[in-house]
């Protein structure tokens, strides 16, 4: 048999194979994921101590518990005001129900002037059904992340079992590269060794980005939110920063929060457009400037690909699929360039052909 097709099966037989292996446990490699993101993120300040004399499981302790402290810190300041938040929205939720009653009844009053008595009651039994079936969803979604007893233990095994795979990742990471490059095969070692060290600079590019867009967006809410006269303008600022790292999901998850604490704090629609304006900018900004600049340059993805990478991945994988789809996406994008510029130089695309047809590489 020809050995690019033994090799050609080879590798399509590992994919599948990985793919089946992550549809299966899906649901259990959160706290594994976690881990190897953070020990990637926390390597090279290992790797700086290390280099210093340090030994290398001391370094690796030394940064993770540093990291943990940092991210308590950030919790301890974050959690009660976003508790407090939730608390006041609540407490003040028949206010807004109220509210907007008063504005559909208004609305309603608006169509019988104008439309057949018919016609205004299918609109206000349509609204009706919708607005039961949000609730029902919403409770029920509640519900479910309340009491589930697997969502419990994803979260107990990621508070109990990701520090303990993070710390023995940072001690061994080294020791394990090596070990996976010696069993590289040797006539594709330079190739292989060549798009991982693309994907690293790409992984890379992609953390430190949308770290300075996270905390640019965090700036500018809680800054133009206080501007506004919204009550605990940096408290939201902080959180719609944190959730800014899942793209479009996180700023969607803050916009509502901040228009229903707008609806509550006011009553009036002026200062909830407000609002909505500062959201508005602050989107336009962030989609055309930051993050295609920041972001976008750096993992060569088109922001059609990442937003399908988003529903992708939480379709098939649910909130993991969610975080880590954006980075998933980069790292198939660098291996289908690859595959397309080998195929473009192949015989099956036709060197004649290909000599004079520009290439242009996917995705961006």
């Amino acid at each position: 048999m020809n050995p690019r097709l033994i090799r050609a099966l080879f590798w399509l037989a590992l994919a599948a194979f990985t793919i089946v292996f992550v549809m299966l446990l899906h649901g259990i490699l959160m706290p594994f994921v976690a881990s190897f993101v953070l020990a990637y993120l926390l390597k090279p300040p290992v790797d700086c101590l290390a280099a210093r004399g340090v030994r290398r499981s001391v370094a690796s302790l030394a940064i993770l518990i540093a990291f943990m402290l940092a991210l308590a810190l950030v919790l301890l300041l974050l959690v009660p005001l976003v508790q407090g938040q939730i608390v006041l929205l609540v407490d003040r939720m028949p206010r807004l129900v109220g509210l907007a009653q008063q504005q559909f009844a208004d609305v309603m009053r608006l169509l019988q002037k104008h439309l057949p008595a018919t016609e205004v009651a299918k609109v206000q039994d349509l609204v009706n059904d919708k607005i039961g079936d949000v609730v029902t969803w919403i409770v029920g979604l509640l519900r479910g992340m309340i009491t589930s007893s697997f969502a419990i233990l994803s979260l107990l095994s990621l508070i109990v079992v990701t520090p303990v795979v993070t710390f023995f990742l940072l001690r061994d990471w080294h020791a394990m590269i090596a070990r996976i490059d010696a069993y590289l095969p040797r006539t594709a070692l330079t190739t292989i060794r060549a798009q991982f060290a693309i994907i690293d600079e790409t992984l890379a590019g992609f953390i430190h980005g949308q770290a300075i867009v996270c905390l640019m967006l965090a700036a500018y809410y809680a800054t133009a939110l206080s501007l506004a006269g919204l009550d605990s303008a940096a408290a939201l600022g902080l959180l719609i920063g944190v959730l800014a790292i899942i793209p479009v999901l996180g700023v969607a998850i803050g916009l509502g929060f901040s228009l229903a604490l707008a609806g509550l704090q006011y009553g009036t629609w002026n200062e909830v457009l407000i609002v909505l304006g500062i959201f508005l900018f602050g989107q336009t900004v962030e989609a055309n400037i930051l993050t295609p600049k920041l972001v976008g340059d750096r993992i060569h993805l088109h922001p059609v690909w990442v937003i399908f990478a988003l529903l992708a991945g939480g379709e098939l994988f649910g909130i993991l699929g969610v975080l880590v789809s954006v980075p998933a996406a980069a790292v198939l994008g660098v291996l289908v360039r690859f595959a397309l510029d080998r195929y473009c130089r192949s015989m099956l695309y036709g060197a004649c052909e290909r000599d004079r047809q520009p290439r242009m590489a996917p995705f961006e």
